[in-house]
Parts: structure tokens; sequence; C-alpha cells
């Protein structure tokens, strides 16, 4: 069966929650992969908070290796998500994770991005619990991200959703990006590409 993975990336705020919203009317799994580092929290017994999952994420990655979290969200697909033909993976962080992905089927990145000013605002909005609670916090889990790869799979996305203005129009732009990767079943997809919708 040919598979078709949409991987979803983008820093802290950026809106990357938009596409899955938009894939989830169409009837399409949506695999989260910090939800295999919360798990491992839960486990160990943390609390949920930034700087305990940033520890959580680290010792996986250190004892497993640079892709772990995405081999572990892999064997999430596999056991529950088998007959799929097409998946969304939300929160890839490095082009390790993206190797994994592509042992699974066709692969297309969305980035969806934003400006660092609209992002902390929006994770001040937001408040969920663990958020960082002002500027320096925010910053240090941006560079947290980065540390881990994911500004090379921003830079090497297939397609790039800019989400400055309204949740309205992020909603219409991410339609299109997805409709566009659903026809061509991801094969239009090409490491780099970068074609980018949405406006500033």
């Amino acid at each position: 069966m040919s598979r078709t993975l949409i991987l979803v990336t983008g820093l802290p705020g950026s809106g990357k929650s938009i596409i899955s919203e938009v894939v989830r009317g169409k009837e399409i799994p949506v695999v989260v992969m910090g939800d295999v580092v919360r798990e491992e929290a839960v486990r160990r017994g943390v609390e949920l908070l930034p700087e305990n999952l940033s520890i959580v994420a680290n010792d996986l990655r250190k004892k497993y290796g640079k892709a772990a979290i995405a081999i572990f969200t892999s064997e999430k697909i596999r056991e529950n998500h088998e007959s799929s033909p097409v998946i969304v993976v939300d929160g890839v962080r490095s082009l390790d994770e993206i190797a994994v992905f592509e042992e699974l089927g066709n692969v297309c990145i969305i980035a969806v991005h934003a400006s660092p000013y609209k992002r902390f605002e929006r994770i001040r909005q937001r408040g969920r619990p663990g958020d960082p609670s002002d500027w320096d916090q925010f910053l240090g889990r941006d560079l947290v991200e980065l540390s881990w790869g994911i500004g090379n799979v921003i830079a090497l996305a297939d397609y790039i959703v800019v989400n400055e203005s309204t949740i309205e129009e992020a909603k219409i732009q991410s339609e299109k990006v997805v409709e566009e990767v659903l026809k061509s079943g991801g094969r239009g997809c090409s490491r780099g590409r970068g074609k980018a919708y949405g406006r500033r």
C-alpha cells in the first residue's frame, strides 16, 4: 500500500495545530510526537513542565539516538494506523527523524512559520500549563528546539504556511496546502521546495 506521511514542523506558538485541525476534518489520523515525551514523563512521575519535558526528550535521544522519538512514534503508527493511506505527524524536529518516517511511505514536510513576537503573544494568550511565562523562558525553549535540528527541517520544508495574520486565514492556506499534498499523494514533494502559502 502506498502511504503518505505529512510531517508538520514549526517552533512553539507557530500554529502547527491548525494543520491537525484541517486534516481531522478529513478523517485523517494525527499522531503527535510530543505525546511520546509526555507519556515517558508521566511514567517517570515528573511534572509536565517545559524544562522537565526537555530533560526527558534529551534523555531519550541520548539513550536511543537522535531519532528516538521518531522511532517510538513510528511504532505507534504501525500499531494503530497500519491501514491508513495518509497520516499526519505533528512535531518533527530533525532530519534524523525524517529519515525514520521515510521508511514508512512518501514524506511531505509542511512548516508553519510565524515571527518570534507573534508566537510569544500566542503562547501567553493560550496559557497552557508549562508554557513559558516570560520572554527569556520563551527564547530558551526556542534554543532547545533549534539545538535538536528543527531549523534544518524548516529550511528544507516542501511547503510553508505563513501564519502571521488570523487563524481563519491560516486555516484557508493550510487547507490549500493539504489538498495539494493529497492530490499528489506526496509525490510532488521534493526536499527544499519551500512553496509558501499565506501572507505577513
